[in-house]
């Protein structure tokens, strides 16, 4: 068990990236650090499990902002440099291809822009100018400028490109991967994801999450950082509209010159206010559901070889909570499998992971006697619709056989993101409305993380190094 003093330099709540990255970023310039999680793991939102001998991501597709050795510049060159982390280390492998399917058009991209560029030429060449005008005006903005004023990204993409299928196929991954806003995206939000998937790329460490958890975590602990696991906040004090430090579940206080929140701003005011926060300014709405089946074999046995798959069936693409417990037309298909690993090595099993999106008050209001069979209901409903998406210009395809292939199963729900990440309302990617500068209204006490505005993997650890230089560091 970690030994906890009565005073730190900073306390950190939530081991997730943003709170790992901000922990080493302060250890290194030698802050005394301690780092307080409510659960028994570190990861919060991008974490692992182990079920029946297996071991089974959280929240990883794919990491975004992929960049080969050598180039700099990037977020992940950015980031990597921040924590003195060598990119050989992360040991990743890039995606092979992946595809966006809005009704019946076809759009195939890699981690080689030019790809896209062809299709967009293929499929849309008289807005061709058009597209390429708003690549440039992509890589000249800078999403992270102070400015608390929502832009929608609809509106600009409307504007600029004056095709809606286009604006369609470009909002489909950028939204499932980071969006909070139903049916469009804050522009600085959809500038960062656009950069992050389609002018960097996906890649994927063999091992998964576990291989940047543990990169983390014994850097955080080389460095002297303290941590405590299965130990909640229960309270932020206040003195005076400044963070002195926090209440833990034992009722004792810790004092700390800085705090920093990574559990989402609506929460974050929660632990200060000790009332609920249900302002829908800062209270997130979207949430998902998922079901993972586990398979003999690999994808490419049944001709499966794109990595991800984001699929709208409708006309247009719709992007909002579900009337019922979830929205099967449209979603994400990722295949674990389907990354170039080195050397040729393969993962052990097939894995086919199915995500939609997901009503929080569908599933909440139901008798919790029917969880279990909701979850199996739904569960076969999104595998249905992904061995159709997959098959779907295949004749002859016998579904009974890769049913019977399936070797073991799991499925979560907006329940299940609240228990273990405690956003309100299940909703993954927090509040709709950002705080990029990461200040709140108590002095000493910041936020970062998702309701930062960073997004993925490597935006996540980027958000806790930003705080670290910007608001502490700088003040040492």
């Amino acid at each position: 068990m970690a030994i906890i003093s009565d005073k730190y330099d900073s306390i950190i709540i939530g081991a997730g990236l943003s709170g790992l990255a901000t922990g080493i970023r302060l250890a290194q310039f030698g802050q005394k650090v301690l780092l307080l999680e409510k659960h028994y793991v570190i990861g919060g939102l991008n974490s692992f499990y182990n079920r029946l001998g297996r071991r089974i991501d959280v929240g990883l597709h794919a990491i975004t902002n992929f960049v080969k050795k050598g180039i700099t510049g990037s977020p992940l060159s950015k980031l990597l440099r921040q924590l003195r982390i060598s990119h050989d280390s992360l040991e990743l492998s890039e995606q092979k291809s992946s595809k966006i399917l809005l009704n019946q058009l076809v759009v195939k991209f890699n981690n080689d822009f030019s790809l896209l560029e062809s299709e967009i030429s293929r499929l849309f060449p008289q807005a061709m100018d058009r597209f390429k005008k708003l690549v440039e005006m992509i890589k000249a903005y800078n999403p992270f400028a102070e400015t608390s004023d929502y832009i929608s990204a609809r509106s600009i993409l409307s504007e600029i490109l004056n095709n809606r299928e286009l604006e369609d196929i470009l909002l489909l991954p950028t939204s499932y991967y980071g969006s909070a806003r139903e049916n469009d995206m804050d522009w600085r939000q959809f500038v960062i994801m656009f950069r992050s998937i389609f002018l960097e790329g996906f890649a994927r460490p063999f091992d998964g999450i576990k291989k940047i958890l543990q990169l983390l975590i014994t850097k955080f602990n080389e460095l002297g950082g303290e941590k405590k696991l299965r130990c909640a906040v229960k309270k932020i004090e206040t003195i005076n509209g400044k963070a002195s430090g926090v209440v833990i579940d034992n009722d004792r206080f810790i004092e700390a010159n800085h705090i920093i929140s990574t559990i989402g701003h609506a929460e974050t005011m929660k632990l200060c206010y000790s009332a609920n926060t249900n302002d829908n300014k800062i209270v997130g709405k979207l949430s998902f559901c998922e079901a993972i089946a586990m398979f003999d074999g690999q994808p490419s046995d049944f001709g499966w070889d794109d990595t991800i798959i984001f699929f709208e069936e409708k006309n247009h693409f719709e992007y909002r909570t579900p009337t019922n417990m979830a929205d099967t037309s449209s979603g994400v298909i990722c295949m674990p499998n389907n990354f170039n690993y080195q050397n040729g090595m393969k993962l052990n099993e097939g894995m086919l992971r199915v995500t939609a999106l997901a009503s929080y008050d569908a599933w909440k209001s139901a008798p919790i006697d029917d969880y279990s069979e909701n979850k199996s209901r739904w569960f076969n409903a999104l595998i249905d619709k992904a061995i159709s998406i997959l098959t779907r210009d295949r004749e002859g395809f016998n579904r009974q056989s890769f049913l019977k292939k399936i070797i073991d199963i799991d499925f979560f729900t907006p329940l299940t993101i609240e228990r273990f990440t405690g956003h309100q309302n299940g909703a993954i990617y927090g509040s709709p409305n950002k705080i990029y500068s990461g200040l709140l209204p108590i002095e000493n006490l910041y936020l970062c993380g998702t309701d930062q505005g960073f997004l993925g993997i490597v935006g996540a650890m980027l958000s806790g190094v930003s705080i670290a230089n910007n608001h502490i560091l700088s003040k040492s």
